[in-house]
């Protein structure tokens, strides 16, 4: 988790964004951890706050209201972990499936 918060804290002091590629095999503890992590970003983004601290850290992290950051999963593979609820509500779900290029072809 450690390694997430620095990867967090540069995206936000650069204003940047992020894509986490298969986030679901983080073990479930460090995925809570995350989860606050997040939430203390997005609390900080909510607030219009320059500057935000993670939880349990003192530094303090500038914060670009333009950094964002996104992950991608697949769910239900060995090795996978479910996300918790508590992170799962901080990101937006969008789901996506390999197209029909046989009806794609009809049009």
């Amino acid at each position: 988790y450690t390694d997430c918060a620095k990867i967090f804290k540069g995206l936000c002091q650069g204003g940047l964004w992020g894509c986490f590629d298969e986030f679901n095999r983080i073990t479930l503890p460090v995925l809570s951890v995350v989860a606050q992590q997040v939430l203390a970003i997005q609390n900080a983004k909510k607030q219009g706050l320059e500057f935000f601290q993670f939880p349990g850290d003192p530094q303090n992290v500038v914060l670009k209201p333009v950094c964002a950051f996104f992950i991608t999963m697949n769910p239900g593979y060995a090795g996978r972990q479910e996300l918790p609820e508590n992170l799962k509500a901080l990101f937006r779900g969008v789901a996506m499936m390999t197209p029909d290029f046989q009806i794609i072809k009809k049009i």
